[in-house]
């Protein structure tokens, strides 16, 4: 409801935020707790390469699509559609954080296994910590041309795969646990990238101090969100 009444009024400004929740999310939380595992870091760091390249090749094929559907149509754009299509990160970031939700579902099943106390105390952290990064998802599709119900409808699906996680968590766990970490980082390398090459770039055109001085407070504000909440729910 937050992100419907005001934050969608202010989609310019908040996609600063956005970067810095993504970012945070990323290289503070989940790519740490996915190297603090027992998998090999070599192997973690080509999974981030490959998901990096992963995410470069799903954008070209967009813009491939876009640019043989309007070849030669002979018709002008709608206002805004530069900025719709700079916003290409809309599918990306659904992608990136369906992978990252299923990983959550598996760590809420894992710890419901162990001991239903702390199941019920990592499913509260995890909510908790994926509040801020849902607002920031919510944002991106809003920037990438989504409409307000649209976005909302698609991030609740890409959440919905934390409930498939779980289940195939309670089903496979002490099988498929050794893969949390590869999941954790290809989860990762997409808000890596789409911050880096999709939203950054967007806020770069805007080089004015009177721009820059909210972008810089926003991004910051978006990492000192997701520390906080990390703390607090003792997730790091």
């Amino acid at each position: 409801m937050f992100s419907f009444s005001l934050l969608s009024r202010m989609v310019d400004r908040m996609v600063s935020m956005s970067v810095g929740i993504l970012l945070a999310t990323s290289l503070l939380h989940a790519l740490p707790e996915a190297f603090e595992s027992q998998a090999d870091p070599r192997t973690l760091f080509a999974t981030l390469l490959a998901g990096l390249f992963g995410f470069f090749l799903l954008e070209k094929l967009a813009i491939l699509r876009h640019s043989h559907h309007h070849e030669g149509d002979g018709h002008g754009h709608e206002h805004g559609h530069d900025r719709h299509e700079a916003g290409r990160s809309g599918w990306m970031i659904l992608v990136g954080d369906g992978l990252h939700n299923f990983t959550d579902g598996i760590l809420i099943a894992a710890a419901f296994i162990a001991d239903p106390k702390l199941g019920l105390v990592t499913a509260i952290a995890i909510t908790a910590h994926e509040i801020p990064q849902e607002v920031g998802d919510f944002i991106v599709l809003m920037n990438a041309g989504f409409t307000r119900a649209r976005a909302y409808v698609y991030n609740l699906v890409s959440s919905a795969m934390a409930v498939i996680g779980g289940v195939v968590g309670y089903l496979t766990l002490g099988q498929g646990a050794q893969w949390i970490p590869y999941v954790l980082v290809l989860a990762s390398s997409g808000f890596i990238y789409i911050a880096v090459s999709d939203l950054m770039p967007q806020m770069q055109r805007r080089a004015t101090v009177r721009e820059t001085v909210p972008q810089v407070f926003l991004i910051s504000a978006g990492v000192v969100i997701v520390l906080l909440l990390a703390q607090v729910t003792g997730r790091h």
